[in-house]
């Protein structure tokens, strides 16, 4: 099956909304290659481009992309292949009103520092960081809400989560017709936290196979990822702790259906296998992820 091409240049989009208009139609099962920009739009290409305050439009998202056959209350399963750098250089910023330690005693902003690509490791400040390309962005149009780009819910967006990687597979639950699937915001290298606002920003190609799984045992309210050894609950909100607690709740409807447990029964025995971790603390809500081992849970859907 040839790969299909959809390039950044075909429409990008800076909102998730209900309405969104597609660029591309895919039937489920097809193979395709997305071209992503830079989150900063190019803005950034030397240390001394500096990026004073938040952009009104930033993160553009390659899409959207809709999917044949994907209604409500389907899940859309998006099969994450590989995603390779299509710059020589990323950039990692600081922006003043903006990350988690944001205007305490030494932390300058606005800076800029470029992170060159060395065969396996990008450099900064001449230390190797080991290249582990991410998908910050990637998401569905939404229920009802529009939310930028910059901000993360239960359609997914500006989740900035490290398990958006090759080798993994994300689950979307899909609230309109067609799904209408977008991503970019891609990142060279990044840490769980996102703790300055940014990873090594740069652009991307990623190759992925997506499709639909209609009827699923479970219904899904939020993101999911999966590794190949963990089904990860994913959830935003205005607070960790709030955070933390849709994980788990999602979490626990998993472990419910699959042992034939009470709701608290659940809740216990996720006490023991489950795994809180954090995605980002930056964007205008966190997110949290709460990962249950595959010897614990087979398979939700």
């Amino acid at each position: 099956m040839s790969r299909k091409q959809i390039s950044h240049e075909q429409g990008v989009i800076y909102e998730f909304r209900p309405d969104l208009d597609a660029i591309a139609e895919i039937e489920a099962g097809d193979q395709l290659r997305i071209g992503t920009r830079d989150s900063l739009d190019g803005a950034v290409q030397s240390e001394s481009d500096l990026i004073e305050s938040v952009p009104d439009e930033v993160n553009a998202a390659t899409g959207p992309i809709a999917v044949a056959g994907a209604s409500p209350g389907d899940i859309l399963r998006v099969e994450i292949e590989s995603i390779e750098l299509a710059e020589e250089t990323g950039r990692v910023i600081t922006i003043d009103g903006f990350g988690l330690l944001d205007g305490e005693p030494g932390i300058q902003a606005p800076e800029t520092r470029m992170t060159p690509v060395e065969d396996e490791n990008i450099t900064f400040e001449g230390i190797d960081v080991p290249i582990d390309p991410v998908i910050g962005t990637i998401g569905v149009a939404p229920r009802r809400d529009s939310y930028t780009t910059l901000v993360p819910h239960d359609h997914g967006g500006n989740l900035d989560t490290t398990d958006m990687t090759a080798g993994n597979v994300a689950y979307f639950p899909v609230f309109q017709t067609g799904a209408m699937l977008a991503m970019g915001d891609c990142k060279a290298a990044m840490a769980d936290g996102e703790m300055c606002g940014t990873g090594a920003e740069i652009a991307t190609e990623i190759d992925l196979t997506v499709d639909v799984i209609s009827d699923p045992a479970v219904d899904l309210d939020r993101p999911m990822v999966e590794t190949p050894n963990a089904w990860k609950t994913i959830a935003s909100a205005e607070t960790m702790e709030e955070a933390c607690k849709l994980a788990n709740r999602d979490a626990i409807e998993l472990l419910a259906t699959e042992h034939d447990l009470s709701t608290t029964e659940a809740y216990m025995f996720s006490s023991l296998v489950g795994n809180l971790e954090i995605s980002q603390v930056v964007d205008p809500l966190v997110t949290v992820r709460n990962s249950i081992p595959k010897s614990t849970l087979t398979s939700p859907f």
